[in-house]
């Protein structure tokens, strides 16, 4: 996995994670781990202190005779020590019976040993023997090597008495290493889980981390985008990040809506200057006597520069709907092929005046398709198209092209000057059609690009000489 889809914040997100659930997840499980041994040996003592006792219970008649080497404690005990055991405990094999037994008489010495090394050995001074003898809790635990913790001995004592008078001690040994292979699986056991547990804790602080670092750069993205003004619609993310994108969403809208008035009052006070005082001047001369010829002419620029004024609202309607969305409404998997020969034939019943031919390449021919909105796409085509009729001349053809997913609309006339080139677009920037008299709104490219951007796609203007071409480029 490449580090740079975490990037800086998400390096740190996992770091101060894997940090935390790391130092935590240890020292759990070296407590664990740590706690396992002596809460083994605990049980163990437990179990030895219930076994001396029982045990010094039916010693205690073999003692008060006199004989603990031939009596039958004595049998018992080392038919015990013979026995053939196999048992299997949770998957361990248990193959030996490891309890040794010895007797003392009330001043220490070793009267009974199942192991038969310690008959006759003075082990008064011995803690298990010493405390029992003075009326204590008696156990020790000694090492055979002494470095060697696995070589330990675990001893506990209990009294022999009779008639209430303590008269000897009983003591149960067992070695720890009889339960060190417990202590192993379990410490095992632990850690394994232990280490499932934080790879499982790490995988789900990836997902977080990624999840987190996934939205803060979708929120990059869209603050970028707006910042350098194309259309893309608020992020959809969860959580206290989601209502973070609301928020720069509303505050991106209402710091838009005030640009967006300021500058068409700007630009429509500079565009309405120039019809109205149009319509102002033919008004104020028709008041006078005219001859009909100049009044007829002077009617007829009043109408014209009405339709012009008609025109531009229209227009400024619809490029001021297209401005004010974020994205696509209804959009649509539709065969761009079919999509503009049904646009060419109804374009040639509404525009009877303009000549308009359909080339379609071998690939567009295949099938090729695309996400549009079919009514954007036709006025985009419809305002391009009008605009190319306008400066082209008479009864010259408009070529609409369809390449893969590009649709070029190509006309015959003079382009476009350098000068103006690079103002293309732009609202109510406009160059002086053919006649050398009119000039349009320039809207039809605006509304075009603007139709474009909530697609996606992307708008190519160029000069063919002869002939200016608008290039559509589809995602």
């Amino acid at each position: 996995m490449r580090f740079d889809i975490f990037g800086i914040l998400g390096i740190r997100l996992l770091f101060g994670f894997f940090l935390i659930t790391g130092l935590a997840g240890f020292f759990v499980l070296r407590i664990f781990s740590t706690e396992i041994k002596p809460s083994v040996r605990e049980v163990m003592e437990d179990t030895l202190i219930d076994t001396a006792n029982i045990l010094a219970e039916l010693a205690a008649d073999d003692l008060v005779k006199g004989r603990m080497d031939t009596g039958r404690f004595s049998v018992q005990v080392q038919n015990y020590a013979h026995r053939p055991i196999d048992a299997k405990i949770w998957g361990l094999n248990k193959q030996s019976l490891d309890y040794r037994v010895y007797v003392t008489d009330e001043r220490g010495k070793v009267v009974f040993d199942s192991s038969n090394v310690a008959v006759g050995q003075d082990y008064s001074q011995w803690r298990d023997v010493a405390l029992t003898l003075r009326g204590e809790y008696g156990a020790r635990t000694t090492r055979a090597v002494q470095t060697d913790d696995k070589t330990s001995v675990m001893h506990v004592a209990a009294p022999i008495k009779h008639d209430g008078k303590l008269i000897g001690v009983l003591t149960v040994s067992k070695p720890n290493a009889t339960v060190q292979a417990f202590i192993d699986r379990a410490e095992r056991k632990i850690w394994v889980s232990g280490f499932w547990l934080i790879f499982l804790s790490a995988t789900v602080g990836v997902i977080v981390t990624l999840w987190v670092v996934s939205s803060i750069r979708k929120l990059r993205n869209y603050a970028n985008e707006i910042e350098s003004g194309k259309k893309i619609a608020m992020p959809h993310i969860s959580g206290e990040l989601g209502d973070l994108a609301k928020a720069m969403a509303a505050m991106r809208q209402r710091v838009e809506g005030r640009e967006y008035i300021e500058a068409y009052v700007r630009a429509l006070t500079h565009e309405f200057k120039s019809p109205l005082a149009a319509i102002r001047g033919a008004g104020e001369l028709l008041h006078e006597p005219l001859p009909d010829h100049d009044r007829q002419s002077f009617a007829n620029d009043v109408l014209l520069q009405t339709q012009r004024l008609q025109s531009m609202v229209d227009r400024l309607l619809e490029l001021s709907k297209l401005e004010q969305r974020q994205e696509l409404i209804n959009p649509s998997h539709i065969v761009l092929a079919d999509f503009l020969t049904d646009f060419v034939a109804d374009a040639k019943i509404n525009r009877s005046h303009i000549s308009i031919e359909l080339k379609l390449d071998t690939e567009s021919k295949q099938r090729c398709k695309a996400s549009i909105e079919r009514d954007l796409l036709v006025l985009a085509l419809n305002n391009l198209i009008d605009n190319a009729a306008s400066f082209s001349p008479t009864k010259s053809p408009i070529i609409l092209e369809l390449k893969g997913k590009v649709i070029a609309i190509q006309d015959e006339g003079v382009g476009v000057s350098d000068f103006a080139f690079d103002k293309l677009g732009q609202k109510f920037f406009s160059t002086v059609r053919p006649d050398g008299l009119t000039k349009g709104s320039g809207l039809g490219l605006a509304i075009a690009q603007q139709i474009m951007a909530l697609h996606n796609g992307n708008m190519l203007m160029m000069n063919t000489k002869p002939g200016f071409r608008v290039e559509l480029h589809l995602p």
